[in-house]
């Protein structure tokens, strides 16, 4: 029998998956090689590279900013242990105070920095690794790790059969609604690559008559509609005092996967439902 979102199995490997990829319309991003479940109330944007391609997507909540990532790995797992370590030094060397904490799935890096935190949680699954990365200001931090967990925990990753050297990022491929987002967002970048006048404003429209007509307030295709697309002289994480995920990606993720260990024991609940059923309780 096969898995379905919510029933404490995520993140999911699509191949697992019984519910269809149809019926996530409205509550998942589909990037390709990742589904990622929005929040309520919360908004998405779009980073631009500097030769202006779309090379990563976050979820900006009340508490903080969300990215998810799928990347290829070896058969037998593991790479998130490996991944750890390298990433812990890196920001300790970049200047943040950094901590290993037991999580969900096992160990998440924390990284705190003047005036924020950095947290990094990591999965294996089937020939892939999921990291999410929540950032957000000093403060509530409990409820953006408990957030990011939760949409971790819905998750779904489409692997493909496409070989992929270990540590590669899995391909980003937008839904036409948020690529339409960020056609818009190139129309207003000038010759020169600098954005015109208003450039880095939301630009933003109501869904159009192709897209299905129950499509829910707020959910997954309304937000794409309404995305904010950020090229990296916009981008207003660009500042912030620690190695960038880009820089990070380069740094732990672009070298061949190294010794094989066992992989974490896999998820024991959904973070999402049980977020979902403290609120209530309250």
């Amino acid at each position: 029998m096969g898995q379905r979102i919510g029933d404490t199995a995520g993140p999911y490997d699509i191949n697992d998956l019984d519910t269809p990829t149809e019926d996530l319309a409205n509550s998942h991003l589909d990037l390709g090689s990742v589904l990622v479940p929005v929040v309520e109330g919360g908004q998405v944007t779009v980073e631009m590279s500097a030769d202006h391609q779309p090379e990563a997507v976050y979820l900006i909540t009340p508490v903080g900013r969300i990215g998810v990532h799928a990347f290829a790995a070896p058969r037998t797992g593991g790479l998130w242990r490996e991944v750890v370590k390298e990433l812990a030094e890196s920001l300790r060397a970049e200047g943040a105070t950094t901590s290993i904490r037991d999580g969900h799935w096992g160990r998440e890096v924390v990284a705190a920095v003047p005036g924020g935190e950095h947290r990094f949680i990591g999965v294996d699954g089937p020939r892939w690794m999921v990291r999410c990365v929540a950032s957000g200001p000093e403060g509530d931090t409990e409820s953006l790790a408990q957030l990011a967990r939760a949409v971790l925990a819905e998750t779904v990753v489409r692997r493909g059969d496409e070989p992929f050297p270990p540590r590669d990022m899995l391909p980003l491929v937008l839904p036409p609604v948020l690529a339409e987002q960020v056609a818009a967002a190139q129309e207003q970048l000038g010759e020169d690559g600098a954005p015109a006048a208003g450039a880095a404003s939301p630009v933003r429209r109501s869904a159009p008559a192709s897209e299905p007509e129950d499509v829910v307030a707020g959910g997954a295709v309304e937000q794409a509609a309404a995305a904010t697309v950020f090229t990296e002289d916009t981008d207003p994480a660009a500042d912030e005092d620690t190695l960038s995920e880009d820089e990070l990606d380069a740094e732990l993720l672009g070298d061949d996967a190294a010794e094989e260990e066992p992989a974490p024991a896999p998820s024991k609940g959904s973070a999402m439902a049980r977020l979902r059923s403290r609120r209530k309780r309250r």
